[in-house]
């Protein structure tokens, strides 16, 4: 869905206040030389979607050498001064700092590991401009303004619980990102799903299946074909911690172990086998045991610090909704996860 930027004034400063516009001054860098200049934008304005930083370029918006620029796909050169003029549309005050609480479970000068609660959106998008984690973060670390999407590198779904790491500069997010991309950084979750679970306690079930938009509902991602389908392939290792059942029906408790980064990954393989989450509507998840999100939390974050190479492990303590949906479907709740989870993932 295109970002209501500029829609209702396709002028742009027609009315503007003056003052409220937030205006870049950019340089490209030798290695962006002959690239696109919509394309070096949304890299350098990462917080911008392309569209926004498209329609800015079409209404005269900026600038390149000093001089109006209207085409997005002229080349930008080496060492080019480049002037962005960003309106204050509902896209463009989307990046402000907020008093949105951080729960930082630990932070360095170029880390920083939290947990975040359900029920929190991660970055700005449509229906959602404001109080996001984002926002959160510029208002704790004014510095991460300097960093794209203030140092985030992955996100968790509004409903997801659990922890996540951000970069504190540009030289760790980009190690970050690398390390994500080769499969570096190590993400357990824990899941309460519908179904009695087919395998013992301790037995792992890998499943490895593409994942793509779904055709018939856009707003979902489902298990795809590739060979007929657009997609990206998937992998992820499901493990029985217990089992249990609400009013009657069946529900397990899974550890979930990611293998690749894909969107609703968990949420998407796990009902691929039959065994939705437990209130997931959007994958056929149904209410039970009390919890009304999700149930589904990321227990275990390990990696490499980018920077120094120290091996980090954190584990974020079970929110209190998904500890009383155990409670109410005859699990015991479990104390520290890390204590409990380690025999099923070492």
């Amino acid at each position: 869905m295109p970002p209501q930027a500029l829609d209702d004034d396709p002028a742009g400063a027609e009315g503007a206040d003056e003052s409220a516009v937030d205006l870049r001054e950019l340089q490209v860098q030798a290695n962006a030389a002959g690239e696109r200049l919509d394309k070096w934008l949304v890299g350098t304005l990462a917080e911008f979607s392309r569209s926004y930083l498209q329609q800015a370029i079409h209404e005269g918006h900026v600038q390149v050498a000093g001089k109006v620029v209207t085409k997005a796909a002229t080349k930008v050169q080496a060492l080019q001064a480049v002037q962005v003029r960003l309106y204050p549309t509902a896209e463009a005050t989307a990046f402000a700092p907020q008093p949105v609480p951080v729960d930082t479970l630990w932070a360095d000068a170029h880390i920083r590991i939290l947990s975040k609660p359900p029920g929190l959106v991660v970055h700005p998008a449509p229906g959602h401009w404001s109080g996001t984690l984002l926002n959160g973060l510029l208002h704790l670390d004014p510095a991460s303004a300097q960093v794209p999407r203030a140092g985030i590198v992955h996100r968790l779904d509004k409903d997801t619980s659990g922890l996540m790491v951000a970069a504190r500069s540009r030289t760790s997010m980009d190690a970050l990102v690398r390390a994500i991309a080769a499969r570096d950084v190590s993400r357990i979750y824990v899941a309460l799903v519908h179904g009695r679970w087919p395998l013992p306690v301790g037995q792992w079930r890998s499943v490895t299946a593409a994942i793509g938009r779904d055709p018939s509902h856009r707003q979902r991602m489902a298990v795809v074909d590739l060979s007929t389908q657009p997609g990206k392939e998937a992998a992820t290792d499901f493990c029985l911690l217990a089992s249990g059942s609400h009013d009657g029906v069946p529900l397990s408790w899974l550890c979930c172990r990611l293998h690749t980064g894909r969107t609703h990954q968990i949420r998407v393989h796990a009902a691929h086998l039959g065994h939705a989450l437990v209130s997931d509507p959007v994958y056929g998840g149904r209410p039970a045991a009390g919890i009304s999100r999700q149930a589904l939390h990321a227990a275990r974050l390990a990696l490499s610090h980018p920077i120094t190479g120290e091996a980090l492990e954190h584990w974020a303590a079970l929110p209190a909704d998904l500890r009383g949906a155990l409670s109410a479907s005859g699990i015991e709740a479990p104390g520290p996860l890390g204590y409990n989870l380690r025999p099923f993932i070492d």
